[in-house]
């Protein structure tokens, strides 16, 4: 997989690329739907090495999930996957996500998935949601963080 970087920081956003391998298609010949939801973790992984969150990864499981499958993909094609943080609550942060399958065999670039996932802070001693520490905080939503007076 390739890596684009996000140039605001902290980054809003991480895009990765793959190619659909082997592996990635069902019996159909197309890609199942399980590759989408490895994409767009790896995508989702990605931003969080981004935002130098990688250590606080296994204290932010993920609650809900929704993908709309909306095209095909196919053996060898490029896919481009983008995660996005779309908000941020007191315990939770929600992304959205797109997956495109790129130009391939003379058919155009296509959004083959889209949707959203939310993922909660959780000590690990806990069971339960707990509000997002300032560190994290500044980072993935840096305007709800006071500024530290002088």
């Amino acid at each position: 997989m390739t890596h684009d970087t996000d140039t605001q920081f902290p980054p809003r956003s991480a895009t990765m690329s793959a190619l659909v391998e082997w592996s990635d298609t069902d019996a159909a010949g197309h890609h199942h739907n399980s590759s989408i939801l490895r994409w767009v973790e790896a995508c989702e992984v990605r931003l969080y090495r981004q935002l130098g969150l990688l250590e606080h990864f296994p204290s932010m499981p993920r609650v809900q999930q929704v993908v709309n499958y909306t095209s095909k993909l196919w053996f060898g094609q490029e896919v481009t996957t983008t995660v996005r943080i779309q908000a941020v609550g007191r315990t939770s942060i929600t992304f959205e996500f797109d997956v495109y399958g790129e130009e391939f065999d003379g058919a155009t670039r296509v959004r083959a998935a889209h949707g959203a996932f939310t993922s909660v802070h959780v000590l690990p001693a806990d069971t339960r949601a707990t509000p997002w520490p300032d560190d994290i905080l500044k980072l993935v939503d840096p305007h709800r963080v006071a500024p530290v007076a002088v």
